[in-house]
């Protein structure tokens, strides 16, 4: 009897360090990050524009990478895989925990859907206009006096009392003063206004300074009323192709002619386009959702430009490459400006 309860509580002991095995594979987090093609999704159900249904029979589609937190079995999984990376946790997030990284990842994206506001509507000669409201706080650096104060996500509207119509307006102005001298700076967080006086450090050279990153935080008023929900998205990614979307629906011009049409790419004030990361999996997210055509951005490959592209590939060269190996048939069109992007789609089938 004592020899069979050996028995049994040997194989107790090994389902036990089994299960707790497969607990560990599927469920302990690691200090990285598994990228992985994400979705392809028709812009018709973000875009809505008063008056200005979308009756294209084809679709502008946003396409997205899968971001998730690396497990041990998935870790292994994504090395297995070739279209499938792995990134360490600080070159996703940039060392900013997941609230402030998604904090940033939303305001990206709302800036990118006011800049295809203003450039579509510019482009279809409907009226539009563009408040600047301040610099927005991307990330607040270690050696700031500010950091017990600014975080990130905070709108800068006045420095010294002066408000500024560009962020170079600011820097030009910040730029001007000693480091060490005394700064008063006036922000909002959340609707409510704050002061906070504090000294500035010193920046690259001599050069003083907060002590942040920053970019533009703009708001886009229009005539004809429109409305852009990405959901859970963000990025400053789906700028080309929001562009378009608002534009056939603004326009009533049919680029779609019955084609299912991906994308990617950033959009400024200019309609220029700028590269992206995870090129590689949009193409086929978008091939997986049905796509014929993808608009990739260029930049002309230079030697000292290739040296600090991911893989050593531009993105164009990277979704040529992928297309080519894993969606066969779509044709891929490289861009460099929203109304390149148009003329393409104006003059083909």
């Amino acid at each position: 009897m004592k020899r069979q309860d050996k028995k049994v509580s040997r194989w107790i002991g090994i389902a036990l360090a089994a299960v707790l095995f497969i607990a560990w594979a599927l469920l302990w987090p690691l200090n990285s990050y598994i990228e992985a093609p994400g979705s392809a999704s028709n812009l018709r159900s973000f875009v809505q524009v008063k008056g200005h249904p979308d009756k294209g029979k084809g679709s502008f589609m946003i396409t997205s990478v899968a971001l998730q937190q690396a497990r041990p079995a998935t870790y292994v999984m994504a090395k297995l895989v070739p279209y499938m990376s792995i990134e360490s946790a600080d070159d996703v997030t940039g060392g900013q925990n997941s609230a402030t990284f998604d904090r940033v990842q939303k305001f990206y994206m709302q800036s990118s859907i006011n800049e295809a506001i203003a450039v579509a509507y510019q482009a279809a000669h409907q009226p539009v206009s563009k408040k600047y409201l301040g610099i927005y706080v991307l990330q607040v650096q270690p050696n700031s006096q500010f950091k017990k104060a600014i975080r990130v996500g905070d709108t800068i509207t006045k420095v010294n009392g002066h408000h500024f119509n560009t962020a170079r307006g600011y820097q030009k102005y910040i730029g001007r003063q000693k480091v060490g001298t005394p700064l008063t700076v006036t922000y909002q967080r959340d609707g409510k206004t704050h002061t906070t006086t504090h000294k500035l450090v010193k920046l690259t050279g001599s050069r003083a300074g907060i002590g942040i990153m920053l970019t533009n935080n703009m708001k886009v008023t229009t005539k004809t009323p429109v409305k852009v929900n990405p959901g859970q998205l963000g990025g400053p990614s789906g700028g080309l192709m929001f562009t378009l979307q608002i534009y056939q629906q603004i326009s009533g011009h049919d680029l779609q002619k019955g084609r299912k049409v991906a994308g990617t790419g950033t959009i400024d004030a200019n309609g220029q386009v700028g590269e992206i990361g995870g090129i590689d999996k949009k193409i086929i997210a978008a091939h997986r959702a049905g796509a014929t055509v993808f608009f990739a951005p260029y930049v002309k490959p230079t030697k000292l430009l290739l040296k600090y592209e991911d893989g050593h590939q531009t993105n164009y060269q990277l979704a040529k490459k992928t297309a080519k190996k894993y969606a066969p048939g779509m044709k891929v069109v490289p861009v460099t400006s929203f109304k390149q992007a148009v003329h393409y789609l104006e003059t083909t089938e």
